[in-house]
């Protein structure tokens, strides 16, 4: 029933029909109306589900814009199935199964329409409709803002979706609008998105934010078309495309993003142009799988907040970047993956935390004409297979220029590389790479840096002002033709040791080096090391039942001996049967130690060691005990070349790596313990008869460590646990301590040393044996402190120990 009634001017063209009429339901004048006729509606609150079939106009009173309020109990509110023109209306409706307001033909006119609903759809348009909808808002927490479906079109001009409950703009089933100038916030869902092939849409000076969810999707075959937008605050991604779907965006600006500023997956295209990608948490760009691909040109990517590349291609897709800068970033450009490529031209890369380009996994890059200034590394082609090419390219202000390691074999020409903190091109582990008319300057390291024998191959390049010569080789290692260096100072070496095609001492420019390099710490990080030490010889080794035996005299550890002596019980019957001639078991030696600090874990790898090499098993059995600090370099590079030299001094007996599980916290990002990790497992698997490694830390830390490390878990036979001392235990440990010392319990001190270790609050920071010992330092400094004051000490008086020597209870 309406409040209020409903004037109908007819507009007919015969005289007859220029007349008004006035009723009492909107349902009973728009069955009055006609074609071309105007329905003023008086303000008010109408319980009807209006359905418009001709095309009439249907507003509100002149001047009151949202007095009239359609609001029925259930159902669709209204329905436009004609080109009508609807002005100034307030809908609502409850219905969580069907659209508030439903158009579903003609070309209707929509105009300062206000939808205020709980309903499955705001603004529905199906089928063969063309709307015009302006300047319309609609607020729908429980559903979609506005979805288009099935083949329709329209033009939403000013529109704003203030809220949504799940999806703010819809588009699917082959639906084609357009929309201009419209706000979509607070929805649920994506901002936008178009979904299935054949859907499109074309979107120009929107804007999408606070979404809680991704701010565009665009899937399954749709394309879409981005112009003068902006998309911010989104929970989830910035843009995604997936699964062949086609995007335009153009001068847009994509900021604060926690996620993915742009996410492209399963053969998608985005074509990006003189667009801004700013503050975002994951990767500005992110391409994946093949057949996807981004073009950017004359773009900008910068300001990102996390520890993640602004470009990241993989698993086989393509990125272009053409003039387009990339800056304040902790990476640049990673590619990796065999089959990944990209091609950058005319494009700056610049305030790189860690490295501008990395390369690997088979992956290949092109760079022509770019500019590289103001990084740790400046491009790393890491490992076998992976290459490309840089092609006039400068790079200043970085650590290292250029890196090429584990077989990677690039191509670089005519680029330059200017005041390197460390050393312009740096060639190790097998890495190759051609070097074709490139020259280094400034550098405070060396020009050219190539270990390892690597078989580098270097061509009319040239060095000038390198602080610690123009080139340093291997023997055995680079070839270089026709390559001059400045550097008057270097010492040539014998004739023997100058790769061929080096320049003669008596060459117009100083000749290139060719002495062994001193060291690599210099180069990635830290003082230069001083040439190795010569390997210490071999030790006497203790026959293995008296370091067993010593095992045993350790308090506690009942279940630690246990787990010990039925490895070593395999290991000892393994290497029998192979003196007999038969198979052995295959026994994984590496193993994990869990545990609270103090329980005896280092001195039981200690112990372990001595028995394997008393077995044969290992050369020399001695302990190598590192932690994080020892392994992970303060920028990239640096790790790996750490983890190498630990390694190297266990080679024959024990790598222990305590607290292992800081390799990789639980919130590592970007962290470099992961590429410990990495060279570790690979250490492990190419020597795993040189040396045993013991991984060790707090029981629940080293759980979650292996979880999330599955390579590394795989290289351990078994996990240890050493459990927490008991009073009596500790007891025993000060015993011990005090018997070796010469000291003596004195009566009453036992039975006193017992209630404090059971009183002793036994938090995360307690040290088990390493309190007992703690507290046994403690009883003798007191004790020095009370017989100090005697004339004349007796025997008994230096030697016992009294209840009063404890120190308090923290």
């Amino acid at each position: 029933m309406a409040q209020g009634s409903v004037q109908v001017t007819h507009s007919g063209t015969s005289r007859w029909r220029r007349r008004t009429g006035e009723y009492s339901s909107l349902a009973a004048a728009l069955e009055a109306a006609g074609d071309g006729d105007v329905l003023t509606v008086a303000a008010g609150t109408y319980r009807e589900n209006l359905v418009l079939c001709r095309a009439v106009t249907l507003r509100g009173p002149d001047g009151a814009r949202g007095s009239v309020r359609i609001a029925p109990a259930d159902g669709v509110a209204l329905t436009v199935r004609a080109s009508a023109t609807l002005q100034d209306l307030h809908v609502e409706a409850q219905d969580s199964a069907a659209p508030a307001l439903l158009v579903e033909d003609g070309a209707p006119e929509l105009t300062g329409l206000r939808v205020v609903t709980r309903s499955a759809t705001g603004i529905e348009v199906r089928g063969g409709a063309r709307p015009t909808v302006r300047r319309c808002t609609v607020d729908n927490p429980g559903g979609v803002g506005i979805s288009v479906l099935d083949g329709a079109g329209g033009v939403f001009e000013e529109c704003e979706v203030l809220a949504a409950g799940q999806t703010g703009v819809a588009v699917r089933g082959g639906a084609h609008p357009r929309l201009e100038r419209c706000r979509v916030h607070h929805a649920s869902g994506a901002g936008l998105a178009v979904n299935g092939e054949g859907s499109a849409v074309e979107a120009v000076g929107c804007e999408l934010y606070e979404i809680k969810g991704a701010g565009v999707q665009v899937a399954a075959r749709a394309t879409g078309h981005l112009t003068d937008c902006t998309v911010h605050r989104t929970s989830a991604d910035g843009v995604t495309l997936d699964t062949d779907a086609v995007l335009t965006v153009a001068d847009c600006d994509i900021h604060d993003i926690p996620e993915n500023a742009l996410d492209l997956r399963s053969r998608s295209v985005l074509t990006l142009t003189r667009s801004r990608v700013r503050h975002f948490g994951r990767n500005g760009l992110s391409v994946w799988d093949p057949g996807t691909r981004v073009d950017a040109n004359q773009c900008e990517i910068h300001d990102s907040t996390g520890d993640y590349p602004a470009v990241w291609v993989s698993d086989g897709a393509t990125a272009v970047l053409d003039s387009t800068r990339v800056h304040d970033v902790p990476d640049a450009l990673f590619v990796l993956d065999r089959g990944s490529r990209a091609d950058v031209v005319d494009s700056d890369l610049a305030q790189v935390r860690n490295t501008a380009v990395s390369v690997s996994d088979g992956a290949t890059v092109q760079l022509d004409d770019c500019r590289i200034r103001e990084a740790a590394t400046g491009a790393w082609f890491r490992d076998h297979g992976s290459g490309g090419t840089l092609s006039g390219c400068t790079i200043e202000d970085t650590q290292t220029g250029v890196i090429v390691t584990k077989g990677a074999d690039p191509n670089v020409e005519r680029c330059t590389v200017s005041t390197p903190a460390e050393a312009g091109f740096y060639v190790s582990a097998e890495g190759r790479g051609t070097f074709h008319n490139c020259r280094v300057t400034g550098s405070s390291g060396y020009g050219f840096h190539v270990i390892d024998g690597c078989r580098t191959t270097l061509t009319r390049c040239r060095t000038e002002r390198c602080a610690r010569g123009g080139y340093e080789f291997a023997e055995d290692g680079p070839t270089a033709v026709d390559c001059t260096s400045d550097e008057s100072r270097m010492t040539q070496p014998a004739a023997a040791a100058v790769p061929s095609g080096m320049p003669s001492p008596t060459a117009a420019a100083a000749p290139v080096t060719a002495a062994q390099p001193a060291g690599t710490a210099g180069l990635l990080g830290g003082a230069p090391t001083a040439p190795q030490a010569p390997a210490e010889p071999v030790p006497d080794t203790r026959p293995s039942e008296e370091v067993l035996g010593e095992l045993d005299t350790l308090v506690g550890l009942d279940s630690v001996k246990r787990e010990v002596r039925s490895l070593i019980n395999m290991i000892e019957v393994g290497r029998r049967r192979q003196q007999a001639g038969l198979k052995a078991a295959s026994v994984r030696r590496h193993l994990v130690f869990t545990g609270s600090p103090g329980t005896g874990k280092t001195t039981v790898a200690r112990l372990y060691g001595e028995i394997l090499a008393s077995l044969g098993v290992l050369e020399r059995g001695h302990l190598v005990e590192v932690s994080r600090v020892d392994l992970v370099g303060e920028h990239i590079g640096s790790t790996a070349i750490r983890t190498q030299e630990a390694f190297d001094r266990a080679r024959g007996g024990v790598l222990f790596i305590d607290e292992a599980y800081a390799l990789s916290p639980e919130d590592s990002g970007r962290d470099f313990g992961r590429e410990a990790i990495d060279t570790l497992v690979k250490l492990m698997e190419d020597h795993r008869e040189a040396v045993v490694v013991i991984v060790a830390g707090y029981t629940a830390e080293m759980e979650r460590f292996l979880a999330v490390n599955p390579g590394v878990a795989s290289r351990f036979s078994r996990t240890i646990r050493f459990g927490d001392y008991d009073p009596e235990e500790l007891l025993r440990i000060v015993g011990q301590q005090a018997e070796e010392q010469e000291y003596h319990l004195a009566d009453g001190t036992s039975e006193a040393l017992l209630k404090y270790f059971t009183a002793l609050p036994k938090g995360p920071s307690f040290g088990n044996g390493r309190t007992a010992r703690q507290t046994f330092e403690a009883m003798v400094e007191r004790h020095a402190g009370r017989v100090a004051q005697l004339p004349d000490p007796n025997t008994d008086d230096l030697t016992h120990l009294y209840p009063e020597d404890l120190p308090a209870l923290p």
